[in-house]
């Protein structure tokens, strides 16, 4: 089973979107290019205070 983690190599932020692309093998840069889009859709405030909360939320990846 996989979970999910922040990423420490694919990181330009926090490292969420890198944590999902790694966990699901998808490049990052998709997650990111949705991410982005999401936010465009509703209104940038919802999109970013769920990406500041998952900062806090989701662990970083242990060594």
């Amino acid at each position: 089973m996989k979970q999910l983690f922040r990423s420490k190599t694919n990181r330009v932020i926090a490292g969420i979107c890198g944590g999902i692309g790694e966990m699901l093998n998808i490049d990052p840069v998709i997650i990111r290019l949705l991410v982005v889009f999401l936010c465009v859709i509703t209104a940038i405030f919802p999109g970013v205070i769920t990406y500041i909360i998952a900062m806090f939320i989701v662990p970083e990846k242990p060594d």
